[in-house]
């Protein structure tokens, strides 16, 4: 007998997402996490006796303006009054630090348009002309539909859309060598790349543009109570609503028969069955080990082992014994030695760290000061992150901890780290009362995600839009949801992934119905919130039986 409708595996916000539309509309679902927090790279970690609390992945996120996607997403699921944002600052919510100049990126179009021409006089004619192209790829990306595979499709795509139709695909380094910027106009203009992890010479003036596009039109915001408040609402729109989560349950197989699937299978052999599977899982371990190729057409095990994996990120975790909120803005910053970003991916890609690393710095204490949980009451926290080689520059396996190798370059690489995030908080090293590091080793642990990668294949551009996997696979019943999907990655990528699925799950266009106010689910049925409920505890799903459990992402621990 079918125990539920669908099973998810994962508990990412895509998958969380997916979830919660499928339960609002009356399927009974069941998702499986192997961590013990629900989550995924959205989730938060505590430390030094739950003194500091520290974001994975949630540090700042655009469209949560009333027109945003990230607003309508949550109002579909009566939550967009039980979750409040913050905006950053919007003179500078990301703050840009290159030797000579210093650029803060408002958070609306036209003063950017305007501080880039204060910038840089000599170049303002030229960067009018790029920044106008990425600009009005912005707005047809955020006004329109991406086409699909027939020519009427296409042709009606191209009459509605004609800047990004002609000029989406060109790489993004082209397009400043056709406006003759300078290496400087330049590394301004791609200071927050790092947010998708692909240099100017692989990404398309459609990516950037539409980044760009996600925080100058609405500004930058961060979740007040930090970022596993989304996760403990979209569990409890599952829980109210007929559904349920699991955690500290993997998924070992997806159970295919004759092409369609029927269920799952956990560690230890217990089977729980389903006619609806969707994986927020790992797109290459969701297909090659979940699956397996013995269910795979063999043009698809050849394309989806063509997938190229995202960079991964170093990060690093520090608790202060002084108030952030007195020295710095609320924003993040991008801390640059040089203008060679092409140069730091190219660094990167081959394998070895730069000798001179670029960091991104990001304190939930400025974003969010009256959370109780981030610090005690004069102390902060700081996040420091930078782009990490993939591969064999990073062990595998369950003993990488104990790899002398393994931990002396973790512990150099923190050292630079810090050393650079003390260019924006002076004495930083004097503050420091609890410190730690996670790598792309301790990501793939915690997520099963190849190479450690939280961005899912990279967003290059041979691997964005319709050339990204769709929803459906060749397995009837088997369905993709997650940063490796068409939506892309991201917060609200992610996010916009698990509503996409829901509804292409339902054959219902939901993205539409949501934009134009439907709400699914009941806000009468959610659980109340007092002053003192915690999203962490909420995150945490007891499990009394191990059949209804886990698989996907999450770590709390490195």
């Amino acid at each position: 007998m079918t125990e539920w409708d669908a099973i998810v595996i994962g508990s990412g916000l895509g998958g969380l997402t997916c979830a919660a539309y499928l339960t609002a509309a009356g399927k009974r679902t069941l998702v499986l996490e192997q961590n013990q927090v629900a989550g995924g790279c959205s989730q938060v970690f505590r430390r030094k006796g739950n003194r500091y609390e520290f974001d994975v992945g949630m540090h700042y996120i655009g469209e949560c303006h009333p027109e945003g996607r990230m607003t309508a997403a949550l109002r579909g699921l009566g939550l967009d009054q039980r979750i409040e944002f913050r905006p950053l600052d919007p003179d500078g919510h990301s703050t840009l630090v290159f030797p000579g100049l210093t650029f803060r990126v408002p958070s609306d179009w036209d003063t950017y348009l305007e501080r880039l021409a204060e910038a840089f006089p000599r170049e303002r004619r030229r960067l009018r002309l790029a920044a106008g192209i990425l600009r009005r790829v912005g707005t047809e990306l955020r006004r329109g539909e991406l086409p699909g595979r027939s020519l009427r499709s296409l042709l009606r795509f191209a009459r509605s859309a004609p800047t990004l139709a002609t000029l989406g695909q060109l790489p993004l380094s082209r397009l400043f060598a056709l406006c003759r910027l300078s290496p400087l106009a330049r590394a301004v203009l791609v200071g927050e790349s790092g947010d998708y992890g692909t240099p100017p010479s692989r990404s398309s003036v459609a990516l950037h543009g539409g980044f760009l596009d996600h925080y100058l039109t609405g500004g930058a915001w961060y979740p007040r109570g930090g970022g596993q408040v989304l996760p403990a609402q979209l569990i409890d729109v599952i829980a109210t609503h007929g559904g349920a989560v699991r955690t500290k349950t993997r998924v070992r197989r997806i159970l295919v028969e004759n092409g369609t699937v029927t269920g799952v299978e956990l560690d230890g052999g217990e089977r729980v069955q389903a006619p609806i599977v969707v994986s927020g899982a790992d797109l290459k371990r969701t297909y090659l080990d979940l699956v397996g190729p013995e269910h795979l057409r063999p043009q698809t095990v050849a394309r989806i082992g063509k997938y190229r994996m995202a960079l991964p990120l170093f990060s690093v975790y520090l608790g202060l014994d002084i108030d952030l909120t007195e020295r710095l803005p609320n924003s993040t910053y991008w801390c640059y030695p040089h203008t060679d970003v092409e140069g730091v991916y190219r660094d990167v890609l081959e394998g070895r760290l730069p000798a001179e690393v670029p960091i991104f710095l990001t304190s939930a204490s400025t974003k969010d000061p009256g959370n109780p949980h981030t610090a005690p009451a004069g102390h902060s926290t700081v996040e420091v992150m930078c782009l990490a080689p993939q591969g064999t520059f990073w062990p595998s396996g369950d003993d990488y901890r104990r790899d002398a190798d393994y931990l002396a370059r973790k512990e150099k690489l923190t050292e630079q780290l810090i050393d650079r995030a003390a260019t924006v908080i002076g004495g930083l090293r004097d503050h420091i009362v609890w410190q730690e590091a996670s790598t792309p080793a301790t990501q793939e642990r915690f997520t099963l995600s190849t190479q450690g990668s939280c961005y899912g294949i990279e967003m290059a551009a041979d691997q964005i839009g319709p050339r990204r996997p769709g929803p459906r696979t060749e397995i009837r019943g088997l369905w993709l949801t997650g940063a490796s999907t068409i939506w892309g990655n991201g917060i609200v990528g992610a996010v916009s992934s698990g509503l996409g699925t829901a509804g292409a799950i339902l054959r219902r266009p939901l993205s539409a119905e949501v934009r134009a106010g439907a709400v699914l689910a009941d806000p009468a049925k959610l659980s109340p919130i007092g002053p003192n409920w915690d999203p962490l505890a909420a995150s945490k799903p007891s499990s009394p039986l191990r059949r209804r459990s886990r698989t996907g992402s999450g770590r709390t621990e490195r």
